[in-house]
Formats: C-alpha cells, structure tokens, sequence
C-alpha cells in the first residue's frame, strides 16, 4: 500500500475557518479577508512540503492566519513616542497638533461648508476658510493655501515667472528633505533659474545687473536648514525688495518654517516671520504649516492681492488645495494664535519647545528608575544632560538643553553595538512604539517631547530587551 502524501494533512479551508482560534478574527473584521489570508496560509504550507519541510498541525496554522489578519487591519500609521530629541521630526509627523485642531477634524469630518457660502446659498471659495486668520497673523493684502511649502513655491513660480527667469542668491539655493533641491523645483515649475552671487558673499548690484527683459522676479530663500558663517555679506530684505520694485518685478520671499510670532518672546532663537518680511517689502511669502506654526501640512501663501489673484487662477492651483479635514486643523491652528498670553499652553509644539530643561530631568529621572529593573543585569541605566533640536530645518544651528535615559550595555563585552540595536528594536516593538536614538555606544531616549509619562509607564513592563 502506498503510503499518504504528506500534502494529505493540509486542512481544508473550511475545517480551518472553523477552528476555534479563527472565531474571534472572523467576528472582528468578516469571514472574506479571514478566508482570504487562510488560502494563502495554506498555500505556504503547501510550498513548504514540497520542499521538504514538516506538516504543521491545524492549531498553529489557524494562529498564523490569525496574527496575519490582525497585521494587516492594523493601521500602518502607527502613533508613537518620539524620544528622539527632535521635537518637529519630519519622518515622525513633524508638529504635534493641538486639541482644537483635533477636534476640528473630526467635526469636518461629515459634510461641511466647504466650498459653500451660507450666507446667499451660493458656491463658496475654500480659502475663506483661513485667509481672515491669515492676513490678520500677516498683514498681507490676500492669502491662499496648498498642501505644503514646496507645492507653495511651485505654484508661485509656475504663476508668475513661468517661461522667464527666476534670480536667486547662490548661497541661497537649498536642497531640503526626501533630495528635493530647489532649482529642480524652478525647473518643474518652468521658470529658469539665474544664479546672482556667491556662495558665501551676494551683493546687491548682483541683483541689479542680471535684470533682463526675460527676468520675471526676484526670490529669496530663507536658509532654515542649514548656516553660513564667516566672510559672508547678503543685501537685506529691504534692499532686495527696493532693487525688485525699481524695475518693477515682484519680490518674493521663501520663508520656509514660518513661525507667527517672535519666538524670541518665549526665549528662543528668533525666526522671521511672514508679517516681518511683508514689512520688509516682499510682495509674496510662502511658509509651511506644520513646523514652526505647529499646524498640519500645509503650505502658505501670503501677499498682495493681484498677485494671490494670478496664483488663484492657475490649474494647479486644484491639483495642490487642501482638503476639508486639513483646513479645520488649520484654522482652528491659527485661531489659536489670537491669544498670544497662552499660546506656550495650547501649541504642543511651542510648549515642547519652552520645557524647562529642570521639568525634563525630573521626568527622566522617574523613567530610569522604571526601565533599570526591566532591563536587569545587561543593561546599565542612567541620566545624563543633552540637547535637543528644533528639527525640519528650522533653526538647524541651535539646541535646546534637555536630558535623557542613557540606556548602555553592561560590561565590555563584545557586540555591545548589536544588543543596542536589539533593545532599539525592542523597544520600538512596544504597543505604543518609543522611538531613540543610538549615540556613543548608547541608546538615549530624550525625554523633552514626552508628555503622556502615565502612558509611557504603564508598557515598560511589556519591553523584552
């Protein structure tokens, strides 16, 4: 008698839909993703037979159909604690949005007046939704909004200096995250880029002598991410904007971050702000939503009214607006900037950035004593003082003091560098991930940004180093 296919012990699809492990699963997100998830389980262990492999029993098949369902109904937007020492970290969401922006976007999240005018019943203009806030915080004549900074420069460029040049600084000619370089955005935009300058020293005859009869505008573009320092010169605003407006052409100002008040107010390095380059005399600003200005992404666009009104007309103009959810956070955002007195309260990013440095320590403190006897024997485990960075290319020359949970393996054993990246991982592995990070042959975890210490607390005792 010939002796059963191995192949043989497969279960069949419905006897593991059956099983016990599987009713949960099947109750919480509906028998077809179940069912779909289990054919391919099936097919897996099918292939792993063929190739020699053992025939696992029914019971751990239905437990990895099981897991596999619930990873993939598991949101990929994971929220997490971002111990890094970046308060607005690009890769983590940048700026933490404030309770009213939240809530906000879970009242638009129905149906809304959008773009609907309820005072005459007529079509409406989305960006009434914000501009009030934006020319009061500003002081520009008319505003518009898009969803980020870049998408904001191109639409300015491709508006008004399309088919014509566009002169910049050298010194000014920045690339930021993700390799996005801005000539390459002028070059999408369909202007020409024309160099003025050097790298370290502009003058303003530069300016003056590369208008031509095919210069649209001139820009500047504020260095937020990065500094040049020592034998350097570059015209002020006013002078760039004078320069602009004798040949008539248009000054536009590229502020990036864009904070809307004077962070010196709150001790902290001051930034410009779009009100102070509209007095210098830009006739546009861009700026983002979600560093500095502690909204959601979004990107800015202030100035003078016929201007805005070209932009306005642009077909891209469609292709880069906001949706409804995006502009209630961000008016409720701006809202919040009527009361400066307590703005530091109810801006997470502005409060994050004002901790006092002694609120810090005690808090990491209280965390070293709760990760040292998780950690036991392998581990050693203290506080030490360090910096952290504003973060998103704002302010990239200056640090904040702050302290974190050193976190170093024991002893000078070898492999040291790999256990960190264990504990790094395992760490990142808890419901609520807590991101660090790796710094002199220590896993830090900066303590400035975390402010649900009870939270944080309650899964240490779930971390497996």
């Amino acid at each position: 008698m010939c002796a059963a296919s191995p192949l043989a012990a497969l279960p069949a699809i419905d006897s593991l839909l059956r099983h016990p492990a599987l009713a949960a699963c099947i109750e919480t997100f509906g028998a077809e993703i179940v069912t779909d998830l289990a054919r391919r389980e099936v097919d897996q262990q099918r292939a792993r037979i063929l190739d020699g492999g053992d025939v696992l029993p029914i019971d751990e098949i239905a437990v990895h159909v099981d897991r596999q369902v619930r990873n993939l109904m598991a949101s990929n937007l994971t929220p997490v604690f971002n111990l890094t020492g970046t308060v607005i970290h690009t890769n983590l969401g940048r700026a933490p949005l404030a309770e009213e922006a939240i809530v906000a976007m879970q009242r638009a999240a129905g149906a809304a007046a959008l773009e609907f005018d309820l005072a005459s019943g007529k079509r409406g203009d989305r960006d009434s939704i914000v501009e009030e806030w934006l020319l009061r915080l500003t002081g520009a004549e008319a505003a518009t909004v898009v969803n980020n900074n870049a998408a904001a420069v191109l639409l300015v460029l491709n508006s008004l200096a399309r088919g014509r040049e566009c002169l910049v600084s050298r010194g000014e000619l920045i690339e930021i995250g993700g390799a996005f370089r801005m000539p390459d955005i002028m070059a999408r935009a369909g202007c020409r880029l024309r160099e003025v300058g050097t790298t370290n020293r502009t003058h303003l005859k530069d300016y003056a002598e590369a208008v031509g009869p095919k210069t649209a505008m001139m820009m500047k573009v504020h260095a937020s991410n990065y500094a040049i320092q020592g034998f350097t010169k570059m015209p002020t605003e006013r002078e760039i904007a004078a320069a602009a407006h004798a040949v008539d052409l248009p000054f536009v100002n590229d502020l990036g971050s864009g904070m809307l008040v004077d962070l010196a107010a709150f001790g902290l390095p001051h930034e410009p702000t779009p009100m102070e380059a509209i007095a210098n005399g830009a006739d546009i600003v861009t700026f983002s939503g979600d560093k500095l200005l502690g909204g959601p992404q979004a990107g800015m666009i202030v100035g003078r009214a016929d201007l805005i009104a070209r932009i306005r007309k642009n077909p891209l103009k469609r292709a880069l607006r906001l949706d409804k959810v995006t502009l209630a956070a961000l008016e409720a955002t701006l809202r919040l900037y009527a009361d400066p007195a307590r703005l530091c309260e109810r801006l997470p990013v502005l409060r994050l950035l004002t901790r006092p440095a002694g609120e810090i320590k005690g808090l990491a403190d209280r965390l070293a004593g709760l990760i040292a006897p998780v950690l036991g024997t392998e581990f050693e485990v203290d506080t030490i003082p360090c910096r952290s960075q504003i973060g998103s290319g704002s302010l990239p020359v200056d640090l904040l003091e702050s302290a974190a949970v050193r976190i170093r393996p024991t002893g000078a054993k070898r492999g040291g560098g790999k256990r960190l990246d264990r504990l790094a991982a395992s760490f990142r592995s808890l419901p609520v991930p807590v991101i660090g990070r790796i710094s002199e042959g220590a896993l830090l975890l900066d303590c400035r940004c975390l402010e649900n210490e009870t939270a944080f607390a309650a899964q240490i005792g779930t971390l497996r180093p």
